[in-house]
């Protein structure tokens, strides 16, 4: 058995768009560059649940912010990542309709991970693993552990599929196989190379 790992963000989604961080920072008053630098300054720490949204924001403001601030700045996070990579999203679909055990495992906060199951083609994954929910984020050793444990599977039975080196890297350290991700075609070729082999 081979449990296939997708990432979500630049995987099974596209990347966030410019125009998208620009227009949270519009929406809050915030001069883009600003925003942008203390966005994926304190991110990792908000993928780990360390910080609470309003914490979270409120770093990436350099100010307090408001109840009504926090819900816009969450919902519109939410929707620049809900861009789906159609290429990937397709095969992902193909392996669910064939049967295949596929998961996801990404480096979202509780709040991204609540509106990302809302999406049709993540929903549709069984089994879904947020790093806010575990408090443990990639590219660390214990959130693979943890997945291998929560999979009932063996290491060397997981192939986890990121955009990101170092999370391969890491995937890597802990004894699942990595594939990484440059885009779907070439997804596509290396799972068949991986999945005939086994």
């Amino acid at each position: 058995m081979t449990w296939i790992v997708f990432d979500y963000g630049g995987v099974l989604s596209l990347p966030q768009p410019e125009s998208d961080a620009e227009a949270m920072a519009a929406a809050v008053g915030a001069d883009p560059g600003d925003f942008k630098r203390n966005y994926w300054e304190h991110r990792l720490e908000f993928d780990r649940a360390s910080l609470s949204p309003p914490a979270y924001w409120s770093a990436v403001l350099g100010r307090p912010v408001s109840h009504s601030e926090v819900a816009r700045l969450v919902a519109m996070d939410v929707a620049s990542w809900a861009y789906p990579n159609a290429g990937t999203v397709a095969l992902l679909e193909e392996l669910i309709e064939a049967g295949r055990d596929v998961a996801l495992l990404s480096n979202a906060p509780v709040c991204v991970g609540d509106g990302l199951d809302e999406l049709p083609w993540i929903a549709a994954i069984g089994h879904r693993f947020y790093s806010g929910r575990m408090g443990l984020v990639k590219p660390d050793r214990e959130i693979y552990d943890e997945l291998v444990r929560a999979l009932g599977a063996d290491p060397s039975e997981i192939l986890f599929i990121d955009d990101r080196a170092d999370n391969i890297e890491g995937a890597e350290r802990a004894g699942l196989r990595g594939l990484h991700f440059t885009d779907a075609a070439a997804l596509r070729s290396g799972l068949t190379a991986e999945l005939s082999a086994r």
